[in-house]
């Protein structure tokens, strides 16, 4: 996601490629502006399950990735909108979730 002046964004808060690449959890990646990762259930109600463990995580949070179902496959896409780009939110973000695989809660 490109810098837009006319969107108001705070480029300051955004991290550097390099940060991101440092800083994203396993299994993640970042690109224009994005931090993704996709993850493939057994069935679609799995998925499912998990999209919904993952929203409520957002709200502790108060940072709420895009999620995208597609029948058996969960795309995450963590970003700030009003920073125009990835921040450290995205990256704690990220840090959650992979913490619900690691706990057996996805």
């Amino acid at each position: 996601m490109a810098y837009d002046p006319r969107m108001g964004y705070d480029p300051e808060r955004t991290l550097s490629d390099g940060d991101v690449h440092d800083l994203k959890p396993d299994g993640w990646w970042g690109d224009d502006g994005l931090l993704t990762r996709e993850f493939t259930f057994d069935s679609y109600q799995a998925g499912v399950d998990f999209a919904v463990r993952v929203a409520a995580l957002a709200e502790t949070q108060n940072h709420h990735p895009e999620i995208h179902i597609f029948y058996r496959r969960v795309r995450l896409n963590y970003f700030t909108h009003d920073a125009g780009g990835i921040t450290k939110l995205d990256i704690a973000g990220a840090q959650a979730v992979n913490g619900l695989l690691d706990s057996g809660h996805a």
